[in-house]
């Protein structure tokens, strides 16, 4: 599909449009928090559990800390953790599925054997155990997301490399002698990413997920930090009194997750063939 043909979809796409709104919104939020956002970590006890008001614009917390400012810093958490996590996820997955893709016989058995036995470990578990036994810091949670979750990537490149290996364009250049590290890197890959990009979008919205889950958990971003995983366990004690504190990093976690899971069917839509007219 021509670049200007996927744009053309992508800009008559109800679903990606709404998508790649409410992730705009969140990078917005998160790079003006220094200028829209006062000091998060500003403590101000005479403010204790004010209410949503023109001074706050979301209340503040236990401590008088502006939610708005919170949430906003916390937005720079989530998309951090969602884009390292991916890219690391996505880096192992492309080299492991071209690999095994493009060899095949023995090479594809053993990567592949190596990725249903990770597949067999639950991940959410498996992040659990391995910070059991390191500092829970943001980026050992970046680096752990990340070396956890590229198998379904490995599994996307290795189909992809599996069919585009016998095409004729590759049976050509490897002809003329080129190596195969340039057929993988310049001819077969950028013909295989397609699949990548729906898969890395969705997949940051796991991470974020994931991520939110841990430090509600109390395992993920340690306090005084903001983050909207931390900021939901806050605001559990007083939910019946405080309802600001966890529906609004609620609805932060709600409108980013959608928006990427959004754009990435909508990309998907875009890519996929079959629905070219």
């Amino acid at each position: 599909m021509a670049r200007t043909d996927f744009w053309h979809r992508i800009l008559h796409n109800k679903m990606a449009l709404a998508g790649g709104l409410m992730v705009c919104l969140m990078f917005v939020l998160a790079i003006m928090a220094p200028i829209i956002a006062p000091d998060p970590g500003f403590v101000d006890i005479s403010r204790q559990l004010e209410p949503p008001s023109v001074a706050s614009w979301l209340g503040t917390d236990d401590l008088g800390r502006d939610v708005f400012s919170r949430i906003a810093y916390g937005a720079r958490i989530s998309l951090l953790v969602g884009f390292v996590a991916v890219g690391i996820a996505t880096a192992v997955g492309i080299v492991l599925g071209a690999i095994a893709g493009y060899y095949g016989g023995w090479v594809d058995i053993v990567v592949m054997r190596f990725v249903d036995i990770m597949l067999c470990f639950p991940s959410f578990f498996l992040i659990l155990a391995v910070i059991a036994f390191l500092e829970p810091s943001i980026w050992n949670i970046m680096i752990i997301i990340g070396l956890t979750g590229w198998m379904g990537v490995a599994r996307l490149v290795r189909a992809e490399f599996l069919s585009l290996r016998e095409r004729e364009f590759v049976l050509a250049i490897r002809s003329l002698g080129a190596s195969d590290a340039r057929i993988i890197l310049r001819h077969i890959l950028p013909n295989a990413l397609s699949p990548v990009l729906v898969s890395a979008a969705l997949g940051i919205a796991g991470a974020i997920l994931t991520e939110s889950a841990l430090s509600f958990l109390g395992i993920g971003v340690q306090p005084p930090t903001p983050s909207w995983g931390n900021m939901l366990i806050a605001g559990k004690q007083t939910l019946g009194t405080a309802w600001w504190l966890s529906v609004f990093p609620g609805l932060a976690i709600l409108i980013t997750v959608l928006g990427y899971n959004l754009l990435g069917e909508g990309v998907r839509d875009a890519l996929d063939p079959r629905l070219n007219k």
